[in-house]
């Protein structure tokens, strides 16, 4: 291992990520005094939260009548009671002051006339417990909400003088003997260098693993490097089965439009012209959850009345909100449609279908943003020194499947709460523990084989072999043949990863090395999820199985834990879904029929 010279730099906290999660966490922790590095693989404001459109939920009452106890029985049924109810409240509650702090930080979100932040409907948003009208809940910045946080947040981050590591690659992390996290080796990739971070917590912030698939409204760099990270780490991750299709990605592209486009008033159409949603959600329509709306349209595909020479797609219109709605509330969409569709929505449809564009499952953490695992009959023991937020995580605030606005909800507050936990425990300054002498071997080895490898197959192929694989039997309807002819193809297409080939030897800009371990990340959780998948036999939320088209609370109302060794072996255990709240303010919601 003595071939590589390994940087060795003391922090407080190191963050891992710098979306919005990443940097609401960087600048938090910086701003209570502890010294905090951030170390990210591309510059900040490139991270994929700058792509984020719509909004961002608290029920701030704006623009009629709302409350935060509604948002968190919203949030409760639109998870389809897979969501930790003391999560749920903690976000819910705290949204409110969360948004307040955005807009003072400086994100300029559009106005009212009188002045106050714009909110818009979005899909699941009620009032009065579901019986009352759709909330106008979702708090916007036009339709580029979150290129205005994430700009906001690295500013702060700067002013803060929390430090940057730009264009660092993480390749793993650095656990003790007794399952500490004592922090992460990562490679400069300017300079080829090796840095070791050593950090009283890391947090991994690193986005989701949408890459996975074929079709995603995903960055290229959404390659869940923290989810690796983990599994490699012998942990377990969550919920993995439940990934959410957007119902409007440009069909061909995968670009994504907008739930804002809905809430605003656009309208989903089929071949003869129908707005269909109006048989499957007849009280909200258009804003029904984004799971509903997903298997709404593949169903009016399947039964013949989908859009386009393939009858493969459906028609999102606007035709008729008029210019000057479309000019001050979706500029970045008729920006998108123009360039992507070759449409212009002022005058014609969008062409849409369902895409990959979330990760409710991830690395399994309590309300602090403290890892957790199943250990000795706990199922909430904590990972010591370990951290994650953002859609890495699974908190679980999304169970099943994720309302719309509430991701970057999660961001902002759980990037918060990583902070306050950590300033509570963690004494700035404290002198860091002897490392094992062989503590970085296991990854420098790891490094040093994929560097090295001689394989026959460009890692091109094995990614493009899996995302195709995940893209036909991890879809949006699901059955047990369909998912066993996955997972036999995903374990195969694993093992195919030890005959890898690396052209590039070289270690400064090697993005062939990069890539490589990138889809690393990718195969373990892309095995994780449709293993998982085809583990629950149930329908929920995201999750819908042909097979067994009703939700099994009696059998199925848990966590899914999962597991995989290097060999590709993996392991199925469960954590109960937290059924309480954290105060008297609101009760626990028992479960009943989702339905809109």
């Amino acid at each position: 291992m003595s071939a590589y010279k390994i940087h060795q730099h003391d922090f407080d906290m190191v963050v891992v990520g710098a979306g919005g999660a990443g940097l609401r966490a960087t600048f938090g922790l910086a701003q209570k005094g502890l010294k905090t590095a951030c170390i990210t693989k591309v510059f900040p404001t490139r991270s994929h939260t700058v792509a984020a459109q719509g909004g961002v939920a608290a029920a701030l009452a704006n623009m009629g009548e709302d409350d935060w106890r509604y948002h968190f029985f919203d949030t409760v049924k639109g998870s389809d009671w897979l969501g930790d109810q003391d999560a749920i409240e903690y976000m819910c509650r705290e949204a409110i002051p969360a948004i307040v702090e955005l807009e003072h930080y400086g994100v300029p979100f559009s106005r009212t006339e009188d002045g106050k932040i714009y909110q818009r409907p979005f899909g699941g948003m009620t009032t009065r417990y579901g019986e009352g009208p759709p909330a106008q809940r979702t708090c916007a910045a036009a339709d580029r909400t979150g290129h205005a946080i994430l700009h906001t947040l690295y500013q702060q981050s700067l002013a803060h003088d929390a430090q940057f590591f730009i264009e660092y690659f993480a390749i793993d992390l650095i656990m003790d003997a007794n399952g500490e996290c004592r922090g992460v080796l990562a490679l400069e990739m300017e300079t080829g260098e090796l840095h070791l971070f050593r950090a009283h917590g890391t947090v991994l912030a690193t986005g989701g693993y949408g890459r996975a698939y074929f079709s995603a409204t995903s960055a290229h760099t959404c390659t869940g490097d923290g989810g690796g990270m983990a599994l490699r780490a012998g942990l377990a991750m969550q919920d993995m089965e439940f990934v959410q299709f957007h119902p409007t990605g440009i069909y061909g592209a995968g670009c994504l439009i907008t739930e804002g486009v809905r809430g605003e008033g656009g309208i989903l159409r089929n071949s003869n012209g129908e707005r269909f949603m109006e048989r499957y959600a007849p009280s909200v329509k258009d804003l029904a959850p984004r799971d509903m709306v997903s298997r709404s349209m593949t169903l009016e595909i399947r039964e013949g009345r989908g859009v386009g020479e393939h009858k493969d797609h459906i028609l999102l219109d606007l035709t008729h909100l008029g210019p000057e709605v479309i000019h001050e509330k979706l500029p970045g969409i008729a920006e998108s449609a123009r360039i992507f569709a070759g449409v212009d929505v002022e005058k014609e449809p969008i062409p849409v279908i369902p895409t990959v564009h979330y990760n409710m499952g991830g690395i399994p953490t309590n309300y602090h943003g403290e890892v957790v695992q199943l250990r000795n009959g706990d199922p909430d023991a904590v990972v010591p020194g370990l951290y994650s937020i953002g859609e890495a995580a699974c908190v679980s605030v999304h169970g099943a499947n994720r309302l719309g606005s509430n991701s970057l909800l999660d961001l902002v507050v759980f990037g918060r709460a990583v902070a306050n936990r950590a300033a509570e425990i963690i004494k700035p300054d404290t002198k860091h523990g002897k490392l094992a002498d062989d503590a970085t071997d296991k990854a420098l080895s790891r490094l040093d084989k994929l560097r090295n490898a001689k394989g026959s197959t460009p890692t091109a192929v094995i990614r493009d072999r899996m995302q195709r694989t995940m893209q036909k039997d991890a879809a949006v309807f699901r059955t047990g043949e369909t998912l066993a002819e996955g997972v036999k193809a995903m374990r195969e297409i694993h093992a195919s990863f030890e005959d890898v080939k690396v052209a590039d030897r070289s270690l400064i800009w090697n993005s062939d090395l990069i890539e490589t371990m990138e889809l690393e990340n990718l195969l373990d959780q892309a095995l994780v999820t449709i293993v998982s998948a085809e583990n629950r036999t149930e329908s929920r939320g995201a999750h819908a199985r042909e097979d067994f088209p009703n939700r099994d609370d009696a059998q199925w109302m848990k966590h899914t834990m999962c597991s995989v060794d290097r060999s590709g072996t993996t392991q199925i255990d469960y954590r109960p879904v937290h059924a309480y709240t954290l105060s008297d303010e609101v009760g626990y919601i028992p479960p009943k029929e989702r339905k809109y």
